[in-house]
């Protein structure tokens, strides 16, 4: 397995296992093969582990506490995150550490490596915040300069935590300032697809900007996790789980019939050509997968075996998302 630097946090596996599959998210598989999974893949090299209480209601993290009973191999870290939405700002604190506590006792562990802001922020005053959803799911950027981060960066003199992160699929403007700050955060989760999609994890309507993101943490030494390098199942063959036609998700994967073409052409499932096409992405450290079993788990490891794809291919792939 080839290392990237996650910004501070130093040399890390170019795979992360993300806890989405373990905790049966991305479609049918049991605990067993969720143990399975884990295992096989710190077996294969891979050394960090992106879970959440989020990934089937605390399921990943009881995963991977049942895969090690409190011994991880040495080398293993693990995150998680907490989606705090608009708590009020006097209950912040209280609930950042009560949700750090709840997953180190599903890991049966007594520190994380790094700890996530899981909800999206938002622009103060922007109209996301007005979602149906923004009391779960919506934090304010001021909220976070004022109280969220100084939390983070007492956890981590504590030692409760290593290090803190950002789930990047908040309003781009409030990421990049956010990036562009002191004290930065360790890591940024980030959009790394082709299609340069959230999905369904959008709330805002103006553009995604992604690359715009991965280039603002580089260029203040942030580390960059890619996420959805499949965009949830719309850059595979087939989407494995019910989902209505007008949802996001399928929308993408009815938009990218030439990608998958394209990807038969070159012998390569679109879930490899995907997943090789973000290892591909300058200022990516890391891909996050979202496999559930041992056989998805096998094609993604071999998609890094077979390493970044040329810049003809790449431009190819582009090519199929130009004029959307």
């Amino acid at each position: 397995m080839q290392k990237g630097s996650l910004g501070p946090l130093g040399a890390v596996s170019r795979l992360t296992l993300g806890g989405g599959g373990l905790g049966q998210l991305w479609g049918q598989t049991d605990r067993a093969e969720c143990v399975a999974t884990l295992r096989a893949a710190v077996d294969a090299g891979i050394d960090l582990i992106d879970l959440a209480y989020r990934y089937g209601e605390g399921e990943a993290e009881e995963v991977f506490g049942e895969a090690f009973a409190g011994r991880p191999p040495d080398g293993v870290r693990v995150t998680s995150k907490c989606l705090l939405g608009n708590t009020p700002k006097d209950q912040i604190e209280g609930r950042l550490r009560q949700s750090i506590h709840d997953s180190l006792s599903r890991l049966r562990l007594q520190r994380l490596d790094l700890f996530f802001l899981h909800s999206n922020v938002a622009p103060d005053g922007h109209p996301m915040q007005q979602h149906p959803d923004a009391g779960a799911r919506m934090t304010a950027h001021s909220d976070f300069v004022a109280t969220v981060r100084p939390c983070f960066e007492a956890f981590a003199a504590e030692g409760l935590i290593g290090a803190w992160g950002l789930t990047g699929i908040g309003h781009p403007d409030a990421i990049i300032d956010l990036l562009n700050d002191q004290p930065a955060p360790a890591a940024v989760q980030c959009i790394a697809n082709a299609m340069d999609s959230p999905g369904a994890l959008k709330f805002y309507d103006e553009p995604a900007r992604p690359r715009e993101i991965i280039a603002a943490a580089q260029a203040n030494g942030v580390g960059v996790m890619g996420i959805r390098a499949v965009q949830a199942g719309a850059l595979t063959d087939a989407i494995d789980r019910d989902l209505p036609p007008d949802h996001a998700e399928v929308r993408d994967y009815n938009l990218a019939a030439a990608y998958r073409t394209l990807a038969a052409e070159l012998g390569l499932s679109a879930a490899e050509l995907g997943h090789r096409y973000a290892l591909s992405m300058p200022g990516v450290d890391t891909v996050v997968l979202g496999v559930k079993n041992r056989t998805e788990l096998a094609e993604c490891l071999a998609a890094e075996h077979a390493g970044p794809l040329p810049a003809d291919i790449i431009a190819r792939v582009d090519g199929c998302f130009t004029h959307q």
